[in-house]
C-alpha cells in the first residue's frame, strides 16, 4: 500500500483525457469500461453566477494549501435529504466554502485547481494509471482529514475501541495541542498529555474531545503469524504513522515518550527509503504501507514535486526484482496498491455514498485517486465499482486466507474486495520499466532530513 497525500481524481488526472496518455473521448463523468471519470470543465460552485465555475492549473508544488478537516468536507458537499430519501446526498456545489491558507499565497477560487503537468511531472503517474489498473470509483472511508484517514488505511476504522466503532464513535479530526516548547502536537500513544483529538458521534457531534491513544484489532492483529508486516513512515509521533497510535503495537514509554514495543521495534521503519533497500535485499515483508516524507508526498506546500518519481521507484524496484523469492522476484507475486489518503480540499464533482445509519455521519469521504499494479492486472483496466479504504483489507485477507471483514471495523462494512484488478487465469505480463525524473539511487542518497507528508 503505497499511500501518498491529499488529492481527487479530477484535480490530479486531467492528463488522462489529453495527450500523450488520452483523449477528451477517453474522459466522462457517465464513463463506459473503457472510460475514465475525470471532469474536465463546469464544476460545480454555488457562489458563482450560473452555478459553474472553470477550472485553472496549479503547479503540483504549489504554495497554498486547503483545509480539509470534516467542516470542510460538509463545506464541499452540501448534503441535502431530499425525500422520500432517508439519507443525506452530496450536491458538490460549496468548495468554495473551504478555507484556504497562507491568505497571501491563495489564487481566486483556490479549491477549483488541476494540476499542471506541463513540464510531464505528473507522467509516471499517469502511465501507472494507463498501463495497469484505475479505479473510478475509490473513496476514502472517512470524512476528513489524514489522522484517521491512515487509521482506518491501517486497522480499518478511527475508533478508539471496537466498542465505539460499533457505536458510530471515530476520530474525526487531526491532532489539537502543542508539543514541548510551542512544537507541533505529537500524536499517538507518545503525545503530550494536552494534545487531543476530536471524536464524532452519532447525529455528527463533534464537541468530545480524548486523548488519541486508541486500542483495537489491525490488520497486523488477524494476519498468520506465518505474514510478515512492515510500516515505512518518515517520523514516530506523526499522524501518518498510523501503528503510533495503537497501544498494543506502541507500547508507549508515557505521554511525550516513545514506543517501546516489540510489535514496534521489530515492524515499524521510520526511513522511507528503507522499502527500495528492503526489495533490493530481497526482505520485502508480506504486507507493506509505505508512506513518503513531505518533498514526497504531493501534499499542498509541502511538496517539492518528488511524489510521481517516489512512486514510480517502487514500482519499477518490484517491478525488476529478478532475484528474490528463490529467483522468481517479487514482480510476478506482489500487488501495488497507490491511493491518496484524503481529498486534500480540491474539487471533486463524483459524490459519495453516505451510510445509512449512525455510521453515516462519518462514513464516506470524497474520491480519491487509487491505481492497482500487478503481473496480472490488464493494460488500461478500468474499474467501475465503488471502493473504500476497507477494499484494500479486504484484499489482504483474501489474499492470506482470512475471512474477509474479520477485523470487525470498516472493513466489515466494505462490500468489494479489489479482486477484479488480478486475473491470475492469466500469464503475468513482463515488467516495463516506468520512466521519472528521479530514480531509486535519488531517494536512496537523499541526505535532506525527512519531514512529515504535510505540515497539519
Amino acid at each position: 500500500m503505497i499511500v501518498q497525500e491529499n488529492r481527487t481524481p479530477d484535480n490530479l488526472f486531467q492528463g488522462l483525457c489529453t495527450p500523450p496518455f488520452g483523449s477528451p473521448d477517453a474522459c466522462s463523468t457517465s464513463p463506459t469500461a473503457s472510460q475514465y471519470n475525470i471532469q474536465t470543465s463546469n464544476w460545480l460552485d454555488k457562489s458563482s453566477p450560473g452555478g459553474t465555475i472553470q477550472p485553472t492549473s496549479v503547479p503540483l508544488a504549489n504554495l497554498y494549501d486547503l483545509s480539509h478537516a470534516h467542516s470542510a468536507f460538509l463545506a464541499m458537499c452540501d448534503p441535502q435529504t431530499m425525500p422520500p430519501a432517508l439519507t443525506p446526498a452530496c450536491v458538490m456545489d460549496g468548495a468554495t466554502g473551504i478555507g484556504c491558507g497562507p491568505a497571501d499565497k491563495c489564487p481566486p477560487h483556490p479549491q477549483f485547481k488541476f494540476v499542471d503537468n506541463a513540464t510531464g511531472i505528473l507522467n509516471p503517474y499517469l502511465a501507472l494509471a494507463t498501463q495497469y489498473g484505475w479505479a473510478n470509483y475509490m473513496f476514502q472511508t472517512n470524512q476528513g482529514p489524514s489522522f484517521p484517514a491512515h487509521q482506518f488505511l491501517f486497522g480499518g476504522t478511527s475508533a478508539p475501541s471496537a466498542a465505539d466503532d460499533a457505536a458510530g464513535i471515530f476520530a474525526s479530526e487531526n491532532m489539537s495541542g502543542t508539543g514541548i516548547g510551542g512544537t507541533a502536537a505529537v500524536a499517538g500513544c507518545i503525545a503530550e498529555t494536552t494534545t487531543t483529538v476530536n471524536l464524532i458521534k452519532a447525529g455528527g457531534d463533534e464537541s468530545e474531545r480524548i486523548y488519541p491513544c486508541f486500542d483495537h484489532a489491525t490488520l497486523p492483529d488477524v494476519l498468520p503469524a506465518t505474514i510478515s508486516w512492515r510500516y515505512y513512515a518518515p517520523n514516530a509521533g506523526s499522524i501518518w504513522t498510523a501503528p503510533d497510535a495503537i497501544q498494543h503495537i506502541c507500547e508507549s514509554s508515557g505521554p511525550g515518550g516513545e514506543c517501546l514495543g516489540q510489535a514496534w521495534a521489530t515492524n515499524v521503519d521510520l526511513t522511507p527509503a528503507d522499502v527500495l533497500r528492503d526489495i533490493a535485499g530481497c526482505t520485502l515483508r508480506s504486507v507493506s504501507w509505505v508512506i513518503p516524507t513531505g518533498q514526497n508526498s504531493d501534499h499542498a506546500t509541502d511538496n517539492d514535486g518528488g511524489g510521481p518519481s517516489w512512486v514510480a521507484s517502487i514500482v519499477n524496484a518490484i517491478g525488476n526484482s529478478t532475484g528474490c523469492d528463490a529467483g522468481k522476484g517479487y514482480w510476478k507475486n506482489t500487488a501495488s496498491f497507490i491511493t491518496w489518503d484524503d481529498w486534500g480540499g480540491w474539487y471533486d464533482h463524483e459524490p459519495p455514498s453516505i451510510l445509512a445509519g449512525h455510521q453515516g455521519d462519518y462514513q464516506y469521504g470524497f474520491r480519491v485517486p487509487l491505481i492497482v499494479v500487478s503481473a496480472y492486472t490488464p493494460q488500461a483496466y478500468i474499474n467501475n465499482t465503488r471502493h473504500d479504504f476497507g477494499s484494500i483489507l479486504r484484499f489482504a485477507q483474501h489474499n492470506f486466507g482470512i475471512p474477509e471483514g474479520g477485523l470487525d471495523f470498516a472493513d466489515g462494512r466494505a462490500t468489494t474486495d479489489l479482486r477484479d484488478f488480478v486475473d491470475l487465469t492469466q500469464a503475468p505480463r513482463p515488467y516495463r520499466s516506468t520512466p521519472a525524473a528521479k530514480d531509486a539511487d535519488f531517494f536512496l542518497n537523499d541526505t535532506r532530513p525527512a519531514t512529515d507528508p504535510d505540515s497539519d
